[in-house]
């Protein structure tokens, strides 16, 4: 007997083909050709319908999409959306303990010797806060979505460009920081379409110790939360009670759509909507 040959199988994997086509086996390579003919054709053509839909209705890829109703949602729930640039410095990254000698350093897209691509939107979220607690009344809540960038390491659930929705919300009581991070996150997952997830306590190389949402048939981090007042906080004279959140919009994406898969669902020159396009 025989099976697919790597190119075959990752073919069929790319026209989203299903775990019964993708596990056959077969008499000899004859018989393995015809077969993997007859699925890439229907294959090709379920995507062609695909693609044929999402001209005629959605119009806007999913990561899109996820952006806006997020966006809408944390609006609605009294959060102000902001927008910062994506080019990060040094400074920045060295107020979160990020220096020469941090492991995430390495990751980092650098410009120059002083600005990179910024590889969270934390700096950037803490730099304003520092102005709007002192010219808003409490709770200041804010939110921004937006890409980073990381040399993360290549695989079905890792990507270097990637889009984060990060949320902070300033001012509240101490013993409301729990509740609130399973409220917020909560929010967020059932907004993309996840309804089963669970939290997880997680050591984070920056925040320490932090509370994680997985999610998914292959269960994989869809989210990290952390509280303060954080030790983080001393470089910015920030003092107040809060609690933050950070999620990757393609992995919130990929376990909606119970993929294994991340490149299909952010920012593609192969994918748009997470349907391929070389096909015939």
């Amino acid at each position: 007997m025989v099976t697919w040959t790597e190119t075959q199988l990752r073919r069929l994997q790319e026209l989203d083909s299903s775990e019964a086509d993708l596990n056959q086996d077969f008499e000899n390579p004859t018989a393995r050709e015809s077969a993997f003919q007859k699925i890439e054709n229907r294959q090709a053509q379920q995507l062609r319908q695909r693609l044929k839909a999402f001209r005629e209705n959605e119009m806007r890829p999913g990561i899109c999409r996820l952006e806006t109703k997020l966006a809408e949602e944390l609006i609605k729930h009294g959060f102000v959306q902001v927008a910062t640039p994506i080019i990060m410095s040094r400074g920045l990254l060295q107020k979160m303990s990020i220096d020469a000698g941090h492991p995430l350093n390495s990751q980092i897209y650098w410009l120059d010797k002083n600005k990179c691509l910024r590889p969270m939107l934390a700096p950037h979220l803490y730099y304003i806060l520092v102005d709007l607690l002192r010219l808003w009344d409490k709770p200041v809540k804010i939110f921004e979505i937006g890409p980073c960038f990381r040399k993360e390491s290549h695989g079905a659930q890792h990507s270097s460009e990637f889009t984060m929705l990060n949320l902070v919300e300033m001012g509240l009581p101490a013993d409301q920081r729990k509740r609130r991070i399973t409220e917020l996150g909560a929010l967020v997952a059932e907004t993309a379409g996840i309804s089963e997830y669970r939290f997880e306590k997680i050591k984070s190389e920056i925040y320490g110790d932090t509370i994680d949402m997985v999610a998914g048939k292959d269960p994989v981090e869809i989210g990290s939360a952390a509280m303060g007042p954080h030790p983080l906080d001393r470089p910015w004279k920030i003092t107040d009670t809060w609690v933050g959140f950070g999620f990757g919009l393609e992995r919130l994406l990929m376990v909606a759509q119970n993929s294994n898969n991340l490149a299909k669902m952010g920012r593609s020159l192969t994918y748009l909507d997470g349907i391929r396009l070389n096909i015939q």
